[in-house]
């Protein structure tokens, strides 16, 4: 038996509205949040002579093919050393970041470890990957 004469009531909350509000909100505060961060306006004094020195980062990038790379230019093992005596020459505080793929050989690795050390850089960074907690259980 069906009955026609009543009306029948949901039982279950409508959604729709609500995910329509935080949809909206979401995209105000993605707008806004970059806005608010303003630093002051101010002058500041010139003078000739500058007391911080700008800090020159070079990244050397060994891949799985032992191919290396100063920044983005491909640079052969044995032009290697004279490249970064030149930049040494050129800004000696500079500092270098070593990236190695994992599968490089250790040897490779030490022969341009090898060669940085023997241009006379001494500010040396190994750049890593930081290990996920999913990996470490």
């Amino acid at each position: 038996m069906i009955e026609t004469g009543r009306p029948r009531f949901m039982a279950e909350i409508n959604v729709v509205p609500l995910v329509d509000v935080v949809l909206v909100l979401l995209v105000i505060f993605m707008v806004t949040a970059p806005m608010l961060y303003r630093g002051l306006d101010i002058n500041l004094p010139q003078t000739v002579t500058n007391t911080i020195k700008p800090e020159q980062r070079v990244v050397l990038t060994v891949e799985r093919d032992r191919q290396i790379y100063l920044d983005k230019e491909h640079v052969p093992l044995v032009q290697l050393g004279p490249r970064l005596k030149t930049l040494r020459l050129s800004n000696p505080a500079v500092s270098v970041f070593l990236r190695a793929d994992r599968d490089v050989p250790y040897g490779t690795v030490v022969q341009v470890m090898d060669s940085i050390k023997k241009a006379g850089i001494d500010k040396l960074g190994m750049v890593t990957e930081p290990i996920h907690e999913e990996q470490v259980r």
